[in-house]
């Protein structure tokens, strides 16, 4: 499809998602503006989030330090970006100073780093993902939120199953995790996020509790690889 056949396809895209955004919340009993709508931009060109961006759209997620280093300069600086990848040690730093505008990391499952934070949870039990087993969820939390000055524990993340067989059970874990982590913190549901729900699943998501849902695909299309 030519560059100028896809104009617009994105930002039609988008507002699609954020409708249906607006239903599940709807269901869920909620505003839609209690919902955060990551748009995950990861492979895609720079002028394809820009159009999302022009049609209004802020809060943007990318999965590799070094893409998200090189886009951040290229666009404009209210860009309220969210890291949703694996992050090393090694690669904090760079990212913090390349990134200026980022707003939070989605997926701390250690200890290291200074930030606004998400504890991911692995709720599948699946080998493949990352993320801390349910039973130790309170602990690591508890680890971020009283013994790293540096971060700032604001909720718990997961991936649901790629098939969604388990995805409500998936679901149900993580809001579960949540009322410990609350109830041993002493703070609100409120004030602990449920980052959970993607292209495929996120209307349940939301149903079930999601405070901030990441999609990639049904805004973007496909994603773009390198080939090998």
């Amino acid at each position: 499809m030519a560059a100028s056949a896809m104009d617009g396809v994105a930002a039609a895209a988008l507002r699609s998602v954020l409708h249906r955004v607006q239903q599940a919340a709807e269901r869920s009993g909620r505003g839609p503006n209690q919902i955060r709508v990551v748009a995950v931009s990861k492979t895609k060109p720079v002028s394809l989030i820009r159009e999302v961006y022009d049609s209004g759209h802020r809060c943007f997620g990318e999965n590799y330090v070094q893409e998200i280093i090189e886009k951040t300069p290229q666009l404009p600086e209210d860009i309220e970006w969210h890291f949703i990848g694996n992050l090393q040690s090694n690669k904090v730093k760079p990212l913090l100073t390349g990134v200026p505008n980022l707003a939070v990391v989605e997926t701390v499952d250690d200890e290291k780093k200074p930030l606004k934070v998400m504890v991911q949870v692995n709720t599948s039990g699946e080998e493949s993902k990352s993320g801390v087993d349910p039973a130790a969820c309170v602990e690591l939390v508890k680890h971020v939120a009283l013994g790293c000055p540096n971060l700032e524990f604001c909720g718990l993340m997961t991936i649901g199953m790629p098939d969604y067989t388990s995805t409500p059970e998936n679901f149900k874990t993580l809001a579960n995790c949540r009322s410990e982590v609350c109830k041993s913190l002493g703070i609100t549901e409120e004030q602990c996020e449920l980052s959970m729900g993607m292209s495929g699943d996120f209307e349940l998501a939301i149903e079930m509790g999601s405070t901030n849902v990441r999609i990639g695909s049904t805004i973007f299309g496909a994603r773009e690889y390198p080939k090998k």
